[in-house]
């Protein structure tokens, strides 16, 4: 069974009331190719709760951050990939450049990230540990990511 796709983080906030004693995960993300890196990364990071929240970046947010040629999918499919994965339980699409917005609002107890940030570097630490939260970074999965796929595939392809 796979999750939902919300457009208003408040609504998590009114699951956590409802569930008191579950914890609630928070990571967050581009997710423009999904590949095993990005699988294996979340779900060591749902296995950390009971409710895995994921924001992803909307198209213009990933187009500012990655590039003008970024994303190659629409928001759309990225978010039903997510919400399809059995252990995701929501998918919210944020479009500023951070997500601290939809962390303040949900205040999740468990705020995750990839190993190549540091718990200083992570949006949003200060106010997860200030509320009583957690946070931990999971190490990066070498040798696989979105940007290594497109350089292979131009590479092979495009020449």
């Amino acid at each position: 069974m796979g999750g939902s796709i919300l457009t208003d983080p408040q609504l998590i906030r009114d699951i956590r009331n409802s569930n008191k004693g579950k914890r609630i995960v928070f990571t967050n993300g581009c997710f423009d190719l999904l590949h095993a890196g990005h699988i294996t990364y979340l779900k060591e990071a749902a296995s950390l709760g009971d409710i895995f929240v994921i924001g992803i970046n909307t198209d213009e947010s990933v187009s500012k951050l990655k590039g003008e040629k970024r994303p190659l999918v629409e928001l759309k499919f990225r978010a039903a990939a997510l919400a399809d994965l059995g252990f995701v339980d929501f998918v919210i699409p944020f479009g500023e450049d951070t997500p601290i917005k939809l962390i303040v609002e949900i205040t999740p107890h468990v705020l995750v990230k990839g190993g190549d940030y540091t718990s200083d570097d992570i949006v949003g630490a200060e106010h997860t540990k200030s509320n009583g939260g957690e946070v931990i970074t999971i190490p990066f999965v070498h040798r696989i990511s979105t940007s290594m796929i497109i350089d292979k595939i131009t590479k092979r392809y495009c020449k």
